[in-house]
């Protein structure tokens, strides 16, 4: 396991590292979860020749700290990731993450290029949505206060996503949990959506089988690989681990 730290507090953010070739991949987990349990499988693949990989956790997240100053919105993680990542000396990474990862690791490519060489995004979230509707990323968080989630509120939660995803989300910080959903549900400015279509790396976005994400000819427009993945739901690379290491595999094989 490795860390650093990355915020004024002295909180360390954490990771698994695979050895192998630069330049890194760099998995990023989604809300309520943690990177290793995730990522393992397909990071390990053989169908992906060996790269330097970190399985990193977001602050708040898993095996990394959970500093109660810290705000968790989306800007905040991406600064910290940024931090971490400049101190595991990791630049020109293809940064993989799932869900509310992706939209950090849009915003990071977005704010910090020169760690950023390419961008794929697992169902990945793009836009703001209001924060009372249960949806995959939301989980219905963002609808408490954070004293109310805190105090209790987090139990609704832990009932409804079911013991799978309990099993990570579990290990994340009440607070941190509750801000990072909040700022999910608020999103960015400009959007990650905006975000994702302005940037000058190759970019891709994966999503389940028969659910094409919202505004997909736009982001082919704006030069976005959009890849449907068989067989699988929200979690791709848990549902379908062998078409996932595929895709990967194509996806970060040299060349445009």
């Amino acid at each position: 396991m490795h860390d650093a730290i990355v915020h004024s507090s002295g909180a360390r953010m954490r990771w698994v590292e695979l050895p192998g070739e630069e330049p890194a991949r760099v998995y990023v987990h989604g809300l309520g979860a943690t990177s290793a349990p995730y990522y393992a499988e397909v990071a390990a693949h053989p169908l992906l020749p060996r790269h330097r990989s970190l399985l990193i956790d977001l602050l708040g997240f898993g095996i990394s700290d959970r500093p109660r100053e810290f705000s968790y919105t989306l800007e905040a993680h991406a600064g910290t990731l940024a931090e971490g990542l400049r101190k595991a000396g990791v630049t020109g990474a293809s940064v993989i993450a799932h869900s509310m990862g992706g939209a950090v690791a849009t915003v990071l490519a977005a704010r910090h290029p020169e760690l950023v060489a390419r961008l794929i995004l697992v169902d990945a979230n793009l836009d703001p949505y209001p924060p009372a509707p249960v949806r995959p990323g939301g989980t219905g968080i963002a609808a408490f206060g954070e004293e109310e989630f805190v105090a209790g509120g987090w139990k609704e939660v832990r009932d409804r996503v079911g013991p799978h995803w309990w099993s990570t989300m579990r290990l994340a910080d009440l607070r941190g949990l509750h801000r990072t959903a909040v700022s999910l549900a608020r999103g960015t400015s400009p959007t990650v959506r905006e975000l994702l279509a302005g940037l000058p790396i190759p970019r891709a976005f994966l999503h389940p089988e028969g659910d094409e994400p919202r505004g997909a000819a736009e982001l082919r427009e704006a030069g976005v690989r959009v890849l449907e993945i068989p067989e699988s739901g929200h979690n791709i690379m848990l549902d379908n681990p062998q078409a996932f290491a595929r895709t990967l595999a194509a996806l970060l094989s040299p060349g445009p």
